[in-house]
């Protein structure tokens, strides 16, 4: 659209809406372009055909309005937050309505920070999905020999072999000394693991104190991270600050927040073992002395039980000894004959009236004696 101006009093002007259009074909006529920085204030609604954030220069401050349809900001999905550094490529545009300059982007991708985010969130996704997270080992109570991969010389080292010094004398620590930054620290750390394992090492402390995002990188890479899901023995990953998260806190057993909470782990206190042992000896103290307690009473009780015994017995034949002589005495024939009742007999026999006649001697028994007599 062609863009005049009027003639006022000698000068040409221009409407809002002609310059704003003039400026807007213009800027048409520029090339698309990549431009850097930080996202932020990113909106975007349900209802909206487009998504508006902000991209500022993390250096100056300077911050230019970007618009991309909804569709394509999704297609991308590239879940942005705000603070990521982004690269969008697009062409400047001018929305006419309100004269505001804006990029209106065609593509988007994360750059430095963003882009290790990104990859870092890549590899997780790949790993998780092969079960590398998902195996947890118990640690050994007592272990003979703990292998440490630390740096040379650094605080990490120096915090862990106190702290075991300091909670268990009689540990055994066998220090691997290797990288722990830079493009050489992956495949360091990673053999370093290796070897530890085959020197019979029971545990393995992964250690580095704090550092940087880019300085922690090699605790993510995908060689050290496979390297401590597939050690033979349980690995304690200490790596940097507690609010750090390489991936290989992940793969390994137990995740320590610091190198210092990583002597705590591996090593009992040897003061509370000491502590606990001596309690135990109280308890078996006082449980053998009360259960000689228990037996001597027992014994005592069978001592008496025995000592009581023949008496008993005695007394219980007595017992029955008299109680078998009253149902013989109320049984026998005497008792019957004291109470008025006589036994008559003729020779030996027992005889009834029916059995004698007048004349016959018999003889009776009545209770203290017998005497004759003569049938009338």
């Amino acid at each position: 659209m062609k863009v005049e101006a009027r003639e006022v009093e000698g000068r040409k002007v221009y409407t809002v809406r002609a310059f704003n259009q003039g400026v807007a074909t213009w800027l048409q006529r520029l090339p698309t372009l990549w431009v850097e920085g930080e996202v932020t204030e990113l909106r975007r609604q349900q209802r909206w055909q487009s998504v508006f954030f902000t991209l500022k220069d993390p250096d100056d401050g300077a911050c230019l309005s970007v618009q991309m349809p909804r569709g394509q900001f999704d297609a991308l999905r590239l879940e942005l937050k705000d603070g990521e550094r982004v690269h969008v490529y697009g062409r400047p545009e001018l929305y006419e309505q309100r004269g505001e300059l804006r990029l209106k982007a065609l593509s988007i991708e994360r750059f430095g920070l963003g882009a290790h985010l990104a990859a870092l969130e890549r590899l997780k996704q790949k790993l998780a999905d092969e079960g590398l997270f998902e195996r947890k080992r118990p640690l050994p109570r007592f272990p003979r020999l703990i292998g440490l991969v630390t740096g040379n010389d650094a605080a990490a080292k120096r915090d862990v072999l106190t702290g075991i010094q300091q909670r268990f004398p009689p540990a055994n620590v066998l220090v691997a000394e290797t990288y722990v930054q830079g493009p050489r620290a992956p495949v360091s750390i990673a053999t370093a693991i290796g070897d530890l394992c085959h020197r019979g090492c029971d545990v393995i402390v992964l250690a580095r104190g704090g550092g940087s995002f880019e300085d922690l990188l090699p605790f993510s890479d995908e060689r050290v991270v496979r390297a401590v899901a597939t050690c033979s023995v349980p690995i304690i990953s200490a790596v940097g600050h507690e609010q750090d998260t390489p991936l290989c806190d992940l793969a390994a057993d137990v995740r320590a927040s610091t190198p210092t909470a990583a002597a705590r782990l591996v090593v009992p206190d040897l003061a509370e073992l000491r502590a606990a042992v001596e309690r135990t000896r109280e308890r078996l103290h006082r449980g053998a002395f009360t259960l000689a307690g228990r037996h001597q009473g027992r014994l005592d009780t069978a001592r008496e039980r025995l000592h009581r015994a023949p008496l008993l017995a005695l007394e219980r034949r007595r017992a029955r000894l008299d109680n078998a002589h009253a149902r013989l005495a109320a049984l026998s024939p005497l008792a019957t004959l004291e109470r008025g009742y006589a036994i008559v007999r003729r020779g030996d026999d027992v005889v009834l009236a029916a059995d004698v006649e007048s004349g016959d001697a018999i003889s009776v028994r009545v209770s203290d004696g017998t005497f004759g007599a003569t049938v009338d």
